[in-house]
């Protein structure tokens, strides 16, 4: 008896319980990019020379106007080369005269016939390398002037100091930013793009604006510029979005988020916690209807949100995804589906995870 007894059928293993969700909402199909309000022209400015900076007249967030100094070099060698270039060009004029006087004599006394035709073009020889040394010291000394003058560092244009990248005491090399201007004008939102997104994004598209100093309230606006290449540390793409109202009034600094409509799928989008991995690509587990099993399909998502991740392809309306505990299941596996109440979901014409309730 006993051993008939075991002759029997196992009992059925009950169905995995398991959150599901549709991956649908119209509403929200938009991507959006966090981003910060910037001058359309920002120039790093910079000596044109090295040295040691002695003065900083200005700072971060000063208003400037175009041939305003902001900062000042010890100028002292370079005032030292200028004098030397001057007593050059000095020392050369007093060659030229020398050499001019003893052109006229010696024109003299070739008419007369009293020196030889040679001495003569010698002279003239020597008179015209005295005419170069006089414009090359000239050259130099007018140089070393305008060397004088790029010890001051002006600004080139109306604007705000955006930036302040180097203080009094500082030796700085030629070239080497000292401060970031914000030209006085457009204004635009720089927001940073992931390699997901880049491909949909292209220079010219409308978008949307909307500053959080006035949530509620977009802008409409236009991508105007988008990196070729991602940054290196962040591999992430630099873009420029300007407004396209010329009414709109922005403060440099301020916080926006820009919306980009979606394309391709109505806006689906799936919480976080529904997202695994295959092959290393993004995917979910879907539910079949009839048969309540899963099957693992890679999907191509855009850019991380607050409330979930946009979901570009792989997946048709209203399918029914797990939600949560993607990692536990296996492919096949059957599951009870249920909603975020604990209740049973309805996949199909029949109700599957009633059955699979019934049966435990």
């Amino acid at each position: 008896m006993a051993l008939s007894a075991c002759g029997g059928d196992a009992p059925a293993t009950p169905a995995r319980p398991a959150l599901v969700t549709q991956a649908s909402g119209g509403e929200l199909g938009y991507e959006a990019y966090a981003g910060e309000v910037h001058a359309r022209e920002e120039p790093q400015l910079a000596f044109r020379i090295g040295g040691k900076i002695a003065r900083r007249l200005v700072d971060a967030g000063a208003q400037v106007k175009a041939g305003q100094a902001l900062a000042e070099l010890d100028s002292a060698d370079v005032k030292l080369q200028s004098e030397a270039y001057r007593a050059q060009l000095a020392s050369a004029q007093s060659d030229l005269s020398l050499a001019k006087s003893e052109l006229d004599r010696y024109r003299n006394l070739a008419d007369q016939q009293l020196v030889s035709r040679s001495l003569y073009d010698s002279r003239v020889a020597a008179y015209r390398a005295a005419e170069s040394k006089v414009q090359a010291a000239r050259a130099q000394s007018a140089s070393s002037g305008n060397q004088v003058g790029y010890a001051v560092l002006r600004a080139p244009r109306n604007g705000v100091i955006a930036q302040r990248l180097a203080e009094a005491g500082q030796v700085v090399a030629a070239g080497q930013p000292v401060f970031v201007l914000a030209v006085d004008g457009e204004r635009e939102v720089a927001i940073s793009v992931s390699e997901q997104s880049v491909g949909r994004l292209q220079v010219g598209r409308d978008l949307a604006v909307e500053l959080w100093a006035a949530p509620g309230k977009r802008f409409p606006g236009k991508l105007r510029e988008l990196s070729p290449s991602a940054d290196p540390l962040t591999r992430t793409y630099a873009a420029r979005v300007s407004f396209t109202s010329g009414g709109t009034s922005v403060d440099l600094g301020q916080s926006a988020r820009v919306y980009a409509q979606s394309s391709s799928n109505g806006g689906m989008r799936l919480p976080l916690s529904a997202l695994t991995q295959q092959q290393g690509r993004p995917a979910v587990w879907v539910v079949d209807r009839n048969t309540a099993k899963v099957h693992l399909t890679p999907v191509t998502i855009g850019a991380y949100r607050e409330d979930g991740v946009p979901v570009l392809s792989g997946l048709k309306p209203n399918d029914w995804v797990v939600a949560a505990g993607a990692h536990l299941l296996l492919e096949g596996e059957t599951i009870a589906p249920i909603d975020r109440n604990n209740r049973p979901v309805t996949l199909g014409a029949v109700e599957l995870a009633t059955k699979s309730v019934t049966a435990n």
